[in-house]
């Protein structure tokens, strides 16, 4: 197996009649999904998706892939394909046209008049392409085909990108479940028909690697959800991600079963259900659906709510329900249906809001005590099952944690794969496919862009360092006057702290070191104010350091007079 190595450095000219594949997202991670395509000098996108930020990241909104390599080169792409409407896979696309406004974006019904909608927030109006699977496509030197492929979400594809060099299969996220609520299956017919053309570089779905057999059937949560129905004495409110069209599905067939109505809650649930609707990819009787401010004409037991914040989002509904910061109040017997599965990274947030939840009476039915999620993303049986029908004479791994990129790599070899024809890369590794063979040849950059309200970039990780000191230690600020002519102080010093827990009292003791520590600078000649407020800063510090054992961010201020 071929594996990225740290030392890498920027990628050679690429070869002529080679293709160049460079990962800027989604590799070593679960998010933010973005592969560049080169060949002759021009580039396909597939996916332009955001990663939601951890713990570690207070205030940030999103996380971006890095557009650097592309900034220069705009005119130099022939589209953006996108697999399916998740916001992983699409929700950079709008931060992308910001730069280029015209690039034609590729995909199904369903995933274009989500991005599109998503776009009009944005008001960019895009140059859009509606394909089905079976559909082939030239776009500049790019011949795309696009196969169905079953996820959690309807019109998800996969694409086979042909060009000289060879053809390359993105499978997109995908699984292979026999018995789908629109019985649209992975087309493995197709897979089939494109591994006896060959497929030279499969680029395949590794976020359930680690997970042995198959995944059950989506319409097996159904019997569950009829469980909690039937027992939910109160109100139900149903966590799910705002785009999972089939889980909605069933639970506005559950709903419909025991006389309940049904709202929606938070912009994103009620925008993307209302396209799914209106394109008849969710049904929904008549009456079924009402507004949420007709709510409080019904009875309790006639009451579902579906909302956003499954994954613990502190912003979502679910959280500021939980926080009691939201107008729809938890009570004593409330049934509340987290729908969804735990992105890794996200679970102490999701028991946070758990806990919370159950503090004010809730009944949460979640993952962990019930069946009410079933993956989007093929098991390990399926994806042997999957390697043995395309026979692909080079793998890359993509979509996952370094967990699941190596667990996907073991199954490729398994079926056959020779192993240094499997590339293990990560974001902004570049891999060459020249002469049927793929290789890592160097690195381009592909850090975290953040989004922190209408800022874009601007938040660095220095910047996210500071926020996390603050949160964790709080700040002290110092206030220092000083004669411009002796450098004795004439003023202060005067000591405030905020979120550090030490009360502005104690400080009595620290002002004597630093006044000395100031004379003594001046003794020896230095006194300019840039200095003065570094050793202010070292000072107060140390003396922080040594009394409590912390660390808080000082703010030192010295002005002369």
């Amino acid at each position: 197996m071929s594996h990225p190595h740290p030392e890498l450095g920027a990628p050679p000219k690429l070869p002529k009649g080679g293709l160049r594949v460079t990962p800027l997202g989604g590799l070593g991670e679960i998010g933010r999904n973005m592969t560049v395509f080169e060949y002759d000098g021009r580039l396909l996108v597939v996916d332009c998706g955001v990663l939601f930020p951890e713990e570690e990241q207070p205030g940030i909104d999103l996380i971006l892939p890095d557009f650097t390599t592309l900034r220069n080169r705009l005119d130099d792409i022939e589209g953006i394909v996108l697999t399916h409407g998740h916001e992983d896979h699409i929700g950079g696309v709008p931060f992308l046209l910001r730069l280029k406004p015209d690039i034609p974006l590729i995909g199904s019904k369903l995933t274009l008049a989500l991005i599109e909608a998503k776009l009009q927030e944005h008001r960019i109006r895009p140059y859009t392409l509606e394909v089905t699977e079976g559909h082939r496509e030239r776009i500049g030197p790019f011949d795309c085909e696009f196969i169905a492929v079953n996820h959690s979400i309807p019109d998800a594809l996969a694409v086979a990108i042909r060009t000289p060099a060879g053809m390359v299969v993105h499978t997109g996220d995908f699984k292979m479940d026999q018995l789908p609520l629109d019985r649209r299956l992975t087309d493995l017919h197709a897979f089939a028909r494109l591994s006896e053309e060959g497929i030279d570089l499969l680029l395949s779905d590794s976020t359930n690697a680690e997970v042995p057999g198959f995944v059950p059937p989506e319409r097996d949560i159904s019997n569950v959800l009829r469980t909690v129905f039937a027992n939910a004495q109160k109100r139900i409110i149903v966590a799910s991600f705002a785009s999972h069209v089939h889980r909605i599905q069933q639970i506005l067939d559950a709903a419909h079963e025991y006389g309940r109505r049904v709202a929606f809650v938070g912009r994103s649930m009620v925008r993307n259900m209302g396209i799914a609707r209106d394109l008849g990819y969710l049904r929904v009787p008549a009456g079924l659906v009402v507004d949420v401010k007709t709510l409080d004409d019904l009875p309790d037991h006639e009451v579902v709510l579906v909302c956003t914040g499954s994954q613990g989002e502190p912003m979502a509904a679910l959280s500021r329900m939980a926080n009691r910061d939201h107008q729809i109040r938890i009570v004593q017997g409330d049934t509340v249906i987290l729908a969804s599965s735990l992105i890794p990274g996200n679970e102490n947030a999701v028991y946070r809001v758990i806990n919370g939840l159950t503090r004010w009476g809730a009944n949460v039915v979640h993952k962990g005590n019930a069946k009410v999620h079933v993956s989007g993303h093929a098991s390990a049986g399926e994806l042997l099952y999957f390697y043995n029908i395309c026979k692909p004479k080079n793998l890359m791994p993509v979509h996952g944690e370094w967990r699941h990129l190596r667990a996907n790599a073991e199954l490729g070899a398994l079926t056959g794969v020779p192993k240094d024809h499997i590339v293990i890369a990560e974001d902004g590794v570049v891999v060459d496919l020249v002469d049927g063979k793929a290789r890592i040849v160097g690195k381009v950059q592909a850090g975290y862009v953040y989004v922190d309200g209408l800022s874009v970039g601007d938040v660095t990780e220095p910047a996210l360092k500071d926020r996390r000191i603050l949160g964790e230690e709080g700040i002290i600020s110092v206030f220092v006057v000083v004669d411009s002519t002796t450098g004795k102080v004439v003023g202060g010093p005067h000591i405030h702290a905020r979120g550090s827990g030490i009360d502005d009292s104690v400080f009595t003791a620290v002002v004597p070191k630093i006044e000395d520590a100031i004379a003594k600078s001046a003794a020896d000649g230095v006194a300019e104010p840039h200095q003065l407020q570094q050793l202010v800063r070292r000072t107060l510090g140390k003396w922080v350091s040594d009394t409590y054992r912390r660390r808080p961010m000082i703010l030192p201020v010295v002005v002369e007079v």
